[in-house]
């Protein structure tokens, strides 16, 4: 990556820490639906990125979320399993010739449909982990799964949407 690259990129790593902390915690739909956008800053990284630079930048910014949220790790959790499937879900689901080399993850490089495939699939594995986590427990298994099957479709289209409106 070039120097400018690791400035854009820090610079919207802070802008979604900063978003999601600010204005996201607030935002809860009919006590089901949360947005989690914060997920954005492993899911935009460059594809280069090593499996072990992910797990580290996925803990320490799930560790920063669980500070402001006083979670005691939950996000963390979350966000460095997230991370760490990333990459089987990047080979299993995006068909993009040249994958081998550089490519961004944007949905201006993807595509509607490849892009909103990919952030629904590491949502979806992010939020079934946060949440079953913050259950501990089987027994209130329908409302963790509505609270994951809206909370998922709810940031995935929050992560699109300012996708779309911060396109160059």
């Amino acid at each position: 990556m070039t120097f400018r690259e690791i400035v854009t990129t820090s610079l919207l790593f802070l802008l979604y820490l900063v978003l999601q902390i600010l204005l996201m915690r607030n935002i809860v739909l009919f006590d089901y639906a949360f947005c989690f956008a914060y997920i954005a800053c492993i899911l935009l990284l460059p594809n280069e990125t090593s499996l072990t630079w992910l797990l580290i930048i996925a803990f320490v910014t799930g560790i920063i979320i669980d500070t402001f949220y006083n979670t005691l790790g939950m996000h963390a959790a979350a966000t460095v399993l997230m991370a760490y499937c990333r990459p089987l879900v990047v080979r299993s689901q995006i068909d993009v010739p040249g994958l081998e080399t550089r490519i961004e993850f944007s949905l201006q490089e993807l595509g509607t449909g490849a892009f909103f495939r990919y952030v629904l699939i590491l949502a979806l594995i992010h939020h079934l982990t946060l949440f079953f986590i913050e259950a501990s427990s089987l027994t209130l298994i329908i409302p963790t799964l509505i609270r994951v099957g809206a909370s998922t479709l709810f940031t995935t289209i929050s992560i699109v949407l300012i996708q779309f409106f911060t396109r160059n």
